[in-house]
């Protein structure tokens, strides 16, 4: 098997992905703390990119919505631990705190190799080995270190971890223009613009006058047809960054929808 995921507890996990490529799009319910043992992770958002090399360790906020391609590099697997800070633990942490003073937007944090946090997560690797069961006990002090770390070393992650909020309603119209390339359920789609599925779908009729599937099918070939005729991108590619499930699936929306295959664009004009 190409990607295996080895979880000592429900909310830690190490990972391993020996294929080619292993790409994800998602914004996470919870906040995600990754060590990065080897390979490459690549985070892709509306107007930001990230690269992450062997030894890097980064947060990835809850509802941050991002494609996140993971990759071999050097010989070497993708080989990851993930902490997951849940909401419940850290109101725990934080009990009658109110750090969120100002307010900083939410963000990927990047704390490169830095030696306490690299420290805490490394700690973990024994345990995966292991065959007994994980104590949760110690489950929670390795997170709960993990998290006091963040807030020695970060100093504006209180504002983040302590933000509990819900995503409250938003203009539909500059969401999706911006993040349309992200291939989630409409569920996830209408929960980040605070809305219900069935809001989110009459709202955006009102707004677009098209069903979102077909608006987004649309709009990602438009960006897809751009992609490779003026930028020469490669199919194989393209489709990554336009939100297409796989290759074969984007081939035949755009030859329908073009009346040429995405792959004409690379040879001549069109």
């Amino acid at each position: 098997m190409d990607y295996q995921v080895n979880y000592i507890n429900p909310e830690i996990k190490l990972s391993l992905y020996n294929g080619k490529l292993f790409k994800t799009e998602a914004a996470f319910d919870d906040h995600l703390l990754v060590w990065l043992i080897s390979g490459e992770t690549k985070i892709i958002q509306a107007d930001e990119t990230f690269i992450f090399e062997a030894g890097s360790t980064f947060l990835i906020p809850r509802n941050q919505l991002a494609a996140i391609i993971n990759r071999p590099k050097d010989g070497l697997p993708h080989k990851a631990v993930a902490m997951h800070l849940k909401s419940e633990r850290l109101r725990e942490i934080y009990g009658h705190e109110n750090p969120r003073s100002k307010t900083v937007q939410s963000r990927i944090f990047s704390f490169h190799k830095h030696p306490l946090l690299e420290s805490c997560l490394a700690s973990l690797i024994p345990y995966f080995e292991m065959q007994e069961n994980f104590p949760e006990h110690i489950a929670s002090l390795k997170i709960n270190e993990a998290v006091f770390i963040l807030k020695t070393i970060e100093r504006d992650i209180d504002c983040i971890l302590a933000d509990f909020e819900e995503p409250g309603k938003i203009d539909l119209l500059a969401f999706m223009e911006k993040n349309f390339m992200f291939n989630l359920p409409l569920e996830k789609f209408g929960y980040l613009t605070g809305r219900s599925l069935t809001t989110f779908k009459r709202d955006f009729f009102k707004v677009f006058s098209s069903t979102p599937q077909r608006w987004l099918t649309k709009k990602r070939l438009e960006a897809a047809h751009y992609l490779l005729s003026q930028k020469n991108k490669k199919p194989v590619d393209v489709f990554y960054e336009t939100g297409f499930e796989n290759f074969s699936h984007f081939s035949f929306a755009f030859k329908k929808h073009y009346g040429y295959p995405p792959s004409r664009l690379n040879s001549q004009d069109v």
